[in-house]
Parts: structure tokens; C-alpha cells; sequence
């Protein structure tokens, strides 16, 4: 028999040449064949015969040449033709026929993949990180941003006589953003290497009760705005609305009057021409304004740039608990307004949340308890999401590791996860460095606290990953050994950078100073929503479980395409129950739960956000906040038919687990919907969906689409 020699390069579609892979022709048939056959050791049987007849057709026609994709392609075709598998050969040029729309797509968006991204993702780099020229056309690649992300990041090194140079820190940095398996905050990735240069995703704002201080601070909203960042105010500090204004002998219109002047101004100022920006606003509980405050998104249309959380004391939620009296306080005379049942003030909010999504609950005092500068001040507000409270003027940058990425077989890379973390903590403390502050004091107080955030996503892929399903005692257990792991290597990881680079200037002021343990950053974790950098990644958001398992994504301006999560796509088409009908009956309701085909093991691994029970959701938020020096952004979502006292128990158990703030959103509790799932009621058009749908931008958590920034 005639002796095989095969090539040893292949050109690919994009030109560039990389070495000859048997392994991957294997893995393409095999896939064919198990799709056709639904049985691996078939598919398995079919792969060794083809793949043979392959490898014999690509050495006589190319032994000692350069062959390119298309043509192993077109042999692969034959190869299953001249086998008799017709069928599995039709399997097999259907996928091209995807792979080529897709190709198509991404060609249409004007844009170069080097990272074999998803469609969706991007749309999302296009729309908001790459960069253009003053045409609008993009001027860069995936890659060369991660490249420029890595480069200017690397830089701070200089000022430092540290371990690492800076050639090998932009190497490190640059690989762990291309593989996807650490993605900085959106202003990193759009800002990092250009003029605007402001890196940092979170800001607190202060509002100074003067006609001065509320311009002051709504100019400085819009600097923040016009840089990527979000804002956070309390307007605790305003005086109530009829008080008396000495100047003109007038009567104060109120914090939730001026808000609204804010978030006007939010709705005209585009990012960088990228997006809208966010916003928290908190009024304290003890405001006298605090009933127009939680009412203030029952009318439709109010303040669609902010999130609003009341700011509770553990002073306030005891007397809600004894249906005690509660006294609402002038902050200008510190004197009392009018006293009210406490717990008539918490039915109004809770019903406001189950009406709106609107306000959440910050826990003030279990954020002033875990307070790591306390000698500064207090903390009386947060960033838009709620898990970033920062003092006056604070402000803070993230990154996420892609937990997904974490995993090999079904067990987690210990060593490899705290690699990652090291120079996670790193790269944040780098951007501290480089980072170009939109305000003076700004840049004072991040620099003298060097507060950073480095969180995580893909949590729920993990899960599925590990064989441990969302909602178990199992999976809360999991995520607080899993943070306690994250916590610790975290500060290992800061500790070792003030070895190196000193602590951060307020050090004497911090509760590490008390406990004797030298730090670099003030805070070191931060759970975030990630929003469009875990659509980036191709992994879940945050915490989140899943939102849907398959579903109709809304890209390319109305064009809407299948996504189906990848992991359950691989262990379908593994256990030979993969094919499209399948995937379009899910894609009508998200989950798998009412999917006959669809084995008992799977449906209780691949569970979405709407199979989680309120509980369930809290538990694994109060796991991650255990191990967490920042706070945690989680969205329990609640489906239509949920209640008022549902909303209510949740209020309450979220206080008891010593939660720092708390955000619901009942589906369809908003006209303006990121996620939508199909109706089956009398009367639907044909224009509304079949599938549930989501919007491009949508990665799960809030599906009001507010609620992540």
C-alpha cells in the first residue's frame, strides 16, 4: 500500500499559514456522523473509515504543497460521497453552508475576525470598542484590540522596579484577554491606548444641597458620561421638597425633582458615541421625600437612566420587623418631619419593585460595617449596578475572569485560576497607574485608596462544566468555596504588589492596617453583571444562571439569528440527541424543562434564570458577597405571575443574609424588554415572536435591559 505523506502547512481563509492538523479532519467528520448517527461509537466507526480515505486523497493530490481549508474541505465531501454516507455528507455540507453565512454576516458588519467570535460579539466590539477612522469605518481587528488594551496597561510598569518587565507583562496580558479568559470593564477596552484614556467603569458623584452643588455635580456626570463611565449619586443630602431656600425666601422643589434635570442630561449624552450612560440614584430611608422617591418610576417613561435603590438602615428594617414607628428627618436641621409606620413605608417600595423592577434596597450600614476606609468617611452611595460602593469622588475599575475557561474535564485548574488572578490584580493596579481621571479630585481619592475590582463570569457554565446544577444546596456550597479561594489569592496577589510597590496611601486608615496585612488596593473583588464583555467572551454573565438555553438573537439591525448555548450544543451532539428541531422546540420556551428528547440529567444541569426559585437566586448571591470586600450585582428575576409578597420575602431574607443591596425584576413588569419569551395567547399578531428573543446587547441579569451597565 502506497506510503501516506501529508502536508505540512495549510493556508487558511485568512491567508495566514499554520501547521497541518489530522486531529481537526477527525473531529469535523466525527461530528457529521455523530449528528446523523446519534450514536458516538457509529460516529466513531465512520470517522476511522473516512478520515482514511481523506488522508490518501490529501497525499496524492498535495503531498509536498501548501493546500488551503476550502480544498480539505471539498475532499472531506467526497470522501463521505465515496464512503456511501450521503447523508452524513449532506450533515456535512449544511455546516459549511453556516459556517459560510456566518463568514458572510461578519464580512457585512465591515469587519476582519481573528478570534472566531460569535456574530453577536461582533456587532458588540464593532458598535462599541473598535476603533475607527473619522469615516467610521473600523480601523481594527479582535485581536489588535486586546493587543492595544495589553500594550498600554503594560506600560505602568515602568514606573515601578518591579519583577516584570514590560514586554513580558503585555505579552501576559495580551493572552489572557485574546484566549477570553480575563476581559477588562468596557471603558478599558474602548479608551485603553487612545486620547480619551479614561479606563475606570464606576464613580460616585457627591450632590452638595446648593443650587452650585447640584450643577457642580451634573457637570461632572456629563465629563464621566462623555468617557464611558457610570455615575452614582445619593441625593440624601438634599433639602425636602417645600422647605424653605433662605436666599430667595422660596420653597425647595426636592432631590427627586432635580433628579429628573439628571436624567435628561444622561439621555442626550452619548459615550464616546458608543452609548447612553447609567446611573444609581439612593435617597436615604429617613428622607422626608422618601414616598416621592420610591414612587418615582410608577409613571412610565421616568427616569429610564437611572437604577433607584432606597438606602436602608439596620434601624429601619427593625422597626419594618416590629411594625414600629419610623421619624423622616430634615438633613438640613437634622430635625424630625413626621413620623410614619415603618413598615407602610416598606409596603410602598415593595410594591413599587414588583410594579417597576424600581428601587432595590442598599443595606447602609452592612456596607458601612465592611467599610474598608472608615477613617475617611462613610459610604452613602454605589455605581449604577450596586456592586462598587465607593466614597465621594471614588472611583473604580474592573475585570472579570471567564470561570468556563477554569475548567479541564470536570475539575477545576486550581493553579491555573490563581494565575489568573495574580495578574488580574495586576493589570487593575496597572490601570490605576495609566488610568487619565476626568476630574482632579477623582484622580486624588482613587489614588490614595487604589480601590479595584476584579470579578468573575461564566459562573453558570462552570457549574454545568462540573456536573452541579444552579439551583442545589451543592452549587451554593460550590460558589462560596470558590469565592473563598478567589478572596484569598486575591489578596495574596495585592499583598505581593505592596512588596513590591508600596501600600496605598491611606493604608493607615484602612481595617488592613488594624489586622497588620500590608495592601496594595483598598479592595480587591467585585462581582459585576459584565454585560457585553461576557458576550465578548461567549460565557454567562456574572452570577447569573442561564437565561435561556437557545433563543432568537436581535443583531445586524433587525437581522435575528439561532444562539444556542455552546456547552449544551457539545453535550447534545456527545449524546447523540442533537438536531434542529430540537434546538428550535427550546428556543420556543428557553428552557428545557417541558423538551420530551431532552435526558432528566441535562434538564436539571441546564437551568435558566426563571427555573431558579427566589431563594435559590439569594443564596448563591449571599455566597459570593461572603468572600466579597466590594458587593455583588445579582438581579433576582422573578416571572410574571409572581406577587407582592413574594417581592416582600425577598426584601426581607436579603436584609437577614447580611446581603449589601438587593434588585428584583418581574418579566413584564416594563414595556422595554431586552428578553422576551413567546406567548401562546388568544389574539398574537403574527408579527410578535415565536421564540424568546433577546436583544444584542443582552447577556441575562435584568431583562429590563436597565439594570446592567
Amino acid at each position: 500500500m502506497k506510503k501516506i505523506i501529508l502536508p505540512h502547512k495549510v493556508k487558511k481563509r485568512d491567508s495566514s499559514i499554520v501547521r497541518f492538523d489530522r486531529g481537526k479532519i477527525e473531529n469535523a467528520i466525527f461530528r457529521a456522523a455523530l449528528e446523523v448517527l446519534q450514536e458516538k461509537s457509529r460516529a466513531a466507526f465512520v470517522t476511522g473509515i473516512v478520515t482514511e480515505i481523506v488522508l490518501r486523497e490529501i497525499s496524492t493530490q498535495y503531498a509536498g504543497r501548501l493546500l488551503d481549508v476550502e480544498s480539505i474541505q471539498d475532499i472531506v465531501e467526497r470522501g463521505l460521497m465515496k464512503a456511501g454516507y450521503t447523508e452524513i455528507a449532506r450533515s456535512y455540507i449544511l455546516y459549511r453552508e453556516r459556517r459560510a453565512e456566518i463568514r458572510t454576516a461578519k464580512a457585512a458588519l465591515g469587519l476582519r475576525d481573528d478570534l472566531k467570535l460569535s456574530i453577536n460579539a461582533m456587532e458588540v466590539l464593532k458598535r462599541r470598542y473598535l476603533l475607527k477612522d473619522d469615516a467610521q469605518n473600523v480601523v481594527e481587528t479582535p485581536g489588535a484590540l486586546f493587543r492595544r488594551v495589553a500594550h498600554h496597561i503594560a506600560q505602568a510598569e515602568k514606573a515601578f522596579r518591579g519583577s516584570r518587565s514590560v514586554e513580558e507583562t503585555e505579552e501576559k496580558f495580551f493572552s489572557m484577554m485574546k484566549s477570553l479568559e480575563f476581559i477588562p470593564n468596557s471603558p478599558t477596552l474602548m479608551n485603553a491606548g487612545t486620547s480619551l484614556g479614561q479606563l475606570s467603569a464606576c464613580f460616585v458623584i457627591p450632590v452638595e444641597d446648593s443650587i452650585d452643588g447640584i450643577f457642580d455635580a451634573l457637570e461632572d456626570m456629563a465629563k464621566i458620561h462623555q468617557t464611558g463611565g457610570g455615575t452614582g449619586f445619593s441625593f440624601s443630602g438634599l433639602r425636602p421638597k417645600g422647605d424653605l431656600v433662605s436666599t430667595t425666601k422660596g420653597e425647595a422643589s426636592g432631590p427627586v425633582s432635580f433628579m429628573s434635570i439628571f436624567d435628561q442630561a444622561t439621555g442626550v449624552i452619548v459615550q464616546g458615541g458608543r452609548r447612553r450612560g447609567a446611573n444609581m440614584g439612593i435617597l436615604r430611608c429617613d428622607h422626608p421625600d422618601v414616598i416621592d422617591f420610591i414612587e418615582a418610576k410608577m409613571e412610565r417613561g421616568r427616569f429610564t437612566n437611572f437604577n433607584l435603590s432606597v438606602g436602608v438602615t439596620d434601624r429601619f428594617m427593625k422597626a419594618v420587623l416590629k411594625n414600629g414607628p419610623f421619624d423622616l428627618v430634615n438633613p438640613r436641621t437634622k430635625e424630625k418631619v413626621r413620623t410614619l409606620k415603618a413598615r407602610a413605608i416598606f409596603d410602598l417600595i415593595v410594591n413599587a419593585a414588583w410594579r417597576t423592577g424600581d428601587p432595590g434596597l442598599i443595606f447602609l450600614d452592612e456596607i458601612n460595617r465592611r467599610n474598608p476606609t472608615p477613617g475617611i468617611g462613610r459610604i452613602e452611595a454605589t455605581n449604577p449596578c450596586g456592586e462598587l460602593p465607593l466614597l465621594p469622588f471614588e472611583s473604580c475599575n474592573l475585570g472579570s475572569i471567564n470561570l468556563e475557561k477554569m475548567v479541564s474535564g470536570k475539575k477545576i485548574d486550581w493553579q491555573g485560576l490563581r494565575d489568573r488572578i495574580r495578574w488580574g490584580i495586576r493589570f487593575l493596579d496597572n490601570v490605576i497607574e495609566v488610568n487619565r481621571f476626568p476630574l482632579p479630585q477623582i484622580r486624588e481619592i482613587t489614588f490614595a485608596n487604589r480601590k479595584i475590582g476584579l470579578g468573575v463570569m461564566g459562573f453558570a457554565d462552570m457549574l454545568i462544566r462540573l456536573g452541579i446544577p444552579y439551583n442545589s444546596g451543592e452549587a451554593v456550597h460550590f460558589a462560596r468555596k470558590l469565592m473563598r479561594f478567589i478572596r484569598g489569592a486575591s489578596l495574596r496577589a495585592s499583598a505581593e504588589l505592596a512588596e513590591e510597590r508600596g501600600v496605598f496611601p491611606n493604608f493607615d486608615q484602612s481595617v488592613h492596617a488594624r489586622k497588620n496585612i500590608r495592601m496594595r488596593n483598598a479592595t480587591v473583588n467585585t462581582i459585576a453583571p459584565t454585560g457585553t464583555i461576557s458576550i465578548i467572551a461567549g460565557c454567562s454573565s456574572g452570577i447569573e444562571p442561564l437565561f435561556a438555553v437557545s433563543f432568537v438573537r436581535n443583531v445586524l439591525s433587525g437581522t435575528r439569528l439561532f444562539e444556542t448555548n455552546s456547552i449544551f450544543e457539545e453535550m447534545a451532539r456527545s449524546r447523540g440527541i442533537y438536531s434542529r428541531e430540537i434546538i428550535a422546540e427550546i428556543a420556543r420556551v428557553g428552557s428545557l424543562k417541558t423538551v420530551r428528547a431532552v435526558p432528566a440529567d441535562l434538564k436539571r444541569l441546564f437551568v435558566t434564570a426563571f427555573d431558579v426559585s427566589p431563594e435559590e437566586h439569594l443564596s448563591i448571591q449571599s455566597a459570593f458577597q461572603t468572600f466579597t470586600d466590594n458587593s455583588v450585582s445579582k438581579t433576582i428575576n422573578l416571572p410574571a405571575d409572581s406577587t407582592v409578597e413574594d417581592v416582600r420575602s425577598i426584601y426581607l431574607r436579603a436584609y437577614h443574609l447580611k446581603c449589601k443591596g438587593i434588585t428584583v425584576y418581574r418579566y413584564g413588569s416594563r414595556e422595554e424588554q431586552v428578553l422576551s419569551f413567546y406567548s401562546s395567547k388568544e389574539g398574537r399578531e403574527s408579527s410578535e415572536i415565536e421564540f424568546v428573543s433577546a436583544g444584542s446587547d443582552y447577556s441575562g441579569g435584568c431583562a429590563a435591559g436597565t439594570c446592567t451597565f
